[in-house]
């Protein structure tokens, strides 16, 4: 669905662009040493849009230090105090408000001259948890409420006749996350930024997300991703990378694909296929490489890879390119399938 297009630093949003990966950082921000550090691990890893909580004025003041460290744009988190969002705009890339934490509309004013000053987007972030006590009792915790909390809030900007807006309608139960973000796809062209909040551990959410946030892009539903994990947020953006990669939307270094193996197995596909994956995590090639176990399938699979092996009784077989290219023993396999990925 084409959505309005939103300048962010030196990137954009919306009107058909990119859509982008994000992540947020875990460390104190004003800990400016150890949140630089994150964000350059972040960037190697893909992130291109990076945001943090500022959780106070000391935090806000930090980012101008940070901002000139990192190369991706940088998102200010913003709660409660709208004093610590004026004093993030002079410094970050966009702001990003909670309509249930900064609901006075002379509070809001003031967080739009200041994003207008410095020419910053603002992202309206829903989430589930924290709606406006009046829209919770008229509306309950249903994705309309928190349309309308958006709404609401999107008025609010409009009147003050700010529009680089963007949009976020998160909760923890993917299937409301879904509703409320086809409802909003709806009724409004602003940019929205996709995310299953709270969705837990790395394993279950990981499901999650790729459930809420693959079924909406599926549908051409949203402009860019978070992934939210309990955990390191490498994996966050490395999962948010895979779902866009699943869905055909971009690519971005190895693709492994792997059968996932029977009593017809002839090789160690887990072995090889997570050897392959953990060395070439910071190539930047875009590659599909096929691992798989025997010729039913495999042959086939290995033909459409661009490197492609397939296991056999006595070795296996590489493939390049949907050509054979020689027979190879078992124990050589991964360290082929390196060259030839070094070689493309």
């Amino acid at each position: 669905m084409k959505t309005k297009r939103i300048r962010i630093g030196d990137k954009y949003i919306g009107g058909g662009s990119p859509i982008l990966v994000q992540s947020m950082c875990n460390t104190p921000t004003k800990d400016v040493e150890r949140t630089i550090k994150q964000i350059h691990l972040l960037e190697k890893e893909g992130c291109e849009i990076i945001r943090v909580a500022v959780p106070d004025m000391e935090s806000a003041k930090a980012l101008k230090i940070i901002k000139k460290n990192i190369s991706i744009p940088l998102v200010a988190d913003i709660h409660y105090d709208y004093r610590i969002a004026l004093e993030a705009a002079k410094y970050a890339d966009k702001l990003r408000i909670n309509p249930g934490n900064i609901s006075e509309e002379e509070k809001i004013k003031q967080v739009v001259k200041a994003a207008r000053q410095y020419g910053l987007p603002i992202r309206i972030g829903v989430n589930l948890g924290s709606l406006e006590k009046e829209i919770k009792e008229k509306y309950g915790l249903t994705p309309e409420a928190m349309v309308q909390s958006a709404a609401k809030h999107i008025a609010l900007l409009e009147k003050n006749d700010f529009f680089d807006i963007v949009v976020s309608l998160k909760a923890s139960d993917v299937i409301k996350t879904i509703v409320a973000n086809r409802l909003f796809a709806k009724k409004f062209s602003y940019p929205l930024h996709l995310g299953v909040t709270e969705a837990g551990s790395v394993y279950t959410g990981t499901i999650n997300n790729a459930i809420g946030i693959g079924a909406l892009l599926t549908e051409g539903i949203g402009d860019t991703i978070r992934v939210s994990l309990s955990g390191n947020p490498a994996e966050e953006v490395k999962t948010g990378w895979q779902i866009l990669k699943a869905l055909n939307l971009r690519q971005r270094g190895i693709s492994v694909i792997a059968c996932p193996t029977c009593a017809r197995t002839e090789i160690d596909v887990a072995k090889i296929a997570s050897e392959i994956e953990e060395k070439t995590v910071n190539v930047n090639k875009v590659i599909k490489v096929a691992v798989m176990g025997c010729g039913v399938n495999g042959v086939g699979e290995a033909k459409d890879a661009d490197i492609g092996v397939v296991g056999k009784r006595d070795g296996a077989m590489l493939y390049k390119q949907g050509e054979l290219v020689e027979k190879i023993s078992k124990e050589t396999i991964t360290k082929k399938i390196l060259k030839e990925i070094g070689r493309t």
